[in-house]
């Protein structure tokens, strides 16, 4: 059979079936066509992984109760610096463009554990950027700080300046 006849018999059957029989017989061997497709990805998808390579050297064991006490200890800043820390933290507003107005200071004690916690609340005044900036700094640079609150105001919402309220605390142990 010659290419010419095979393309009138496809001709007069397309006719015959119309173009409502055409169109089904297109979506079913597009249907036909996406299931084959998804049966091949599926199987490639649970083809198995090679095996890992051993490994060369074993894992470090977890650190004890102690060991971990013993680091949370070390990290503590040390209260006979806690000005020394408030400092910082008016040095790094100032490096990040930011107006800091006089806070708030108070020290509680926890007697079991020995530590002291030096909250610090300072209102803030600049761009939001900046007093971003300015709490990721300060959390970098002091390990043993906290930011417990943060509270923003502004006069309206088109005002680039912001006013903000953050309050730190400052982690510290009582002696070296």
């Amino acid at each position: 059979m010659s290419v010419a006849a095979l393309m009138l018999r496809v001709r007069l059957a397309a006719m015959r079936l119309g173009v409502a029989g055409c169109a089904a017989l297109a979506l079913l061997l597009a249907g036909a066509l996406a299931l084959a497709w998804s049966l091949k990805a599926r199987q490639l998808a649970y083809e198995p992984l090679p095996p890992a390579p051993p490994q060369l050297a074993q894992a470090a064991p977890p650190p004890t109760a102690n060991e971990n006490l013993a680091h949370f200890y070390a990290t503590l800043g040390e209260k006979r610096h806690a000005e020394q820390q408030v400092k910082q933290l008016f040095d790094i507003a100032a490096k990040t463009g930011l107006a800091l107005d006089q806070g708030d200071y108070k020290f509680s004690v926890d007697k079991n554990s020995g530590v002291a916690a030096y909250q610090v609340t300072l209102p803030v005044k600049g761009a939001y950027q900046n007093i971003w900036q300015f709490s990721m700094q300060a959390l970098s640079a002091i390990p043993f700080a906290a930011l417990d609150d943060i509270a923003f105001r502004r006069e309206t919402i088109t005002e680039p300046v912001v006013e903000a309220r953050m309050r730190f605390t400052l982690y510290l142990k009582e002696k070296p």
